[in-house]
């Protein structure tokens, strides 16, 4: 099903992702966020299906639909590595902060903060070459909307 996106991430040098990709991608990395400490608890999936909704203008039912694709493609998806570098090439800096807000909504959507979605955060941060300091105040702007 998802073999062409798939084939997309693993070349050496993918092209840039059309929108439709770039949505799939994102879903499926705040899915991999959300999965990372083992719980994929359902405040995390309703977080999900909330900021699909919000950054893509979906309605509820296109929101479902792209969380349960984002689901399966996550279980089938190589490395977080190949995922934030299609989404780095086709996401402006200023996005890519925003990104990374979504993220930590995700991780702190449940409650929790764990250690296994802090070092993938870090990670995810990084490959996405979203700067430290920013990604600190990104989460701090989330904690403080909670």
């Amino acid at each position: 099903m998802f073999g062409d996106f798939l084939k997309t991430l693993l070349q050496p040098a993918p092209q840039p992702l059309k929108d439709s990709d770039a949505r799939r991608a994102m879903a499926a990395l705040l899915v991999r966020v959300a999965r990372s400490d083992g719980v994929y608890a359902p405040e995390e999936a309703q977080r999900i299906e909330k900021l699909l909704m919000t950054r893509y203008e979906l309605g509820p039912f296109e929101a479902s639909a792209l969380r349960a694709e984002a689901e399966q493609l996550e279980s089938e998806a190589p490395d977080t590595v190949r995922f934030t570098r299609a989404l780095k090439e086709a996401v402006p800096y200023e996005e890519r902060i925003h990104v990374i807000e979504g993220l930590w909504s995700v991780v702190l959507a449940d409650g929790v903060r764990d250690q296994d979605e802090d070092a993938l955060l870090r990670l995810v941060a990084n490959l996405l070459g979203v700067k430290d300091q920013d990604s600190a105040l990104a989460r701090q702007r989330v904690e403080a909307s909670l």
